[in-house]
């Protein structure tokens, strides 16, 4: 039996997802893929390299620093998050990603990503973070606030538009049991994004896009009711998500708050070593 990891994107609540993994981590829990969407894959990957702590360690160090996320990279580049900061100063120098270890792994790791022509979700295996780069960097660039990402010719954007929860691409491709780790309480329901902002920057180049992009909400809360009626009516589907709502912004700078959402992905990661059978099993 093959069991798989899902990772829901969600910004900076992500870091929810890097206090879970990192509880794994200190209790050898192995998983034979994984699949991140967005904030989910570029914090998943300090799982597949074994680097516990770094997700939280960069984020309440870099995040406070205005050039490298705010208005100011937003008004230099059209991206919220300064591209050369954050995906090459920091993961390559700074605070490097340890690539050698992940080229390393035997667990295979996917990135979902919306190509923009298409408006489909395509999945993405990373075989090395510093070579593909752009492409987790495709899967966590937001609608409005960030520039589409030229990989192949093709142009592509956050992977969360098209395929937010992707467990069932994951049952598609063979695994038989799943483990999936949230990052919105269980009462959460997505409501619509501006749907005339969207048609005024997409409709014209990417209608198809555009179309994804307006209808999230609809496409998400129905993802997410599949998802908890997989996981009511088969055991191998088990879901981790947030006790308590998650309360920061997708761009948030303070480092109390950062580490609060993190502390929590902790707690409930302990919590599941006792009550998901899957993780239990490996203790």
């Amino acid at each position: 039996m093959k069991t798989g990891l899902v990772l829901e994107g969600g910004a900076m609540q992500g870091l929810y997802t890097a206090g879970v993994l990192d509880i794994f981590l200190e209790n050898n829990i192995h998983f034979d893929g994984v699949m991140g969407v967005s904030a989910g894959a570029l914090f998943g990957i300090n799982y597949i390299t074994g680097q516990k702590g770094r997700a939280i360690r960069y984020c309440k160090k870099y995040n406070k620093d205005r050039h490298y996320m705010g208005i100011l990279p937003f008004l230099k580049s059209g991206d919220i998050i300064d591209r050369e900061y954050a995906y090459e100063l920091v993961p390559k120098k700074l605070d490097p990603i340890d690539d050698e270890a992940f080229k390393r792994s035997d667990i295979p790791f996917y990135c979902v990503v919306t190509n923009m022509n298409t408006g489909e979700p395509e999945y993405i295996k990373i075989n090395s973070v510093y070579d593909q780069m752009d492409e987790l960097r495709a899967s966590g660039s937001m609608p409005y606030v960030c520039k589409p990402v030229r990989i192949n010719g093709n142009l592509y954007m956050d992977g969360a538009v098209a395929d937010s929860i992707p467990f069932e691409k994951m049952l598609e491709m063979g695994y038989d049991r799943l483990v999936v780790i949230l990052t919105k309480s269980i009462e959460y329901i997505k409501k619509p994004l501006p749907q005339r902002l969207s048609r005024l920057i997409y409709e014209k180049n990417f209608p198809l896009f555009d179309e994804k992009v307006r209808n999230r909400h609809i496409m998400y809360n129905a993802e997410k009711e599949r998802l908890f009626d997989a996981a009511r009516n088969n055991d191998n589907i088990e879901i981790i998500l947030p006790s308590e709502p998650l309360y920061v912004g997708k761009t948030e700078k303070n480092p109390d708050k950062l580490d609060a959402i993190y502390q929590l992905g902790r707690i409930d990661g302990r919590k599941a070593l006792t009550d998901l059978p899957f993780i239990s099993e490996q203790l």
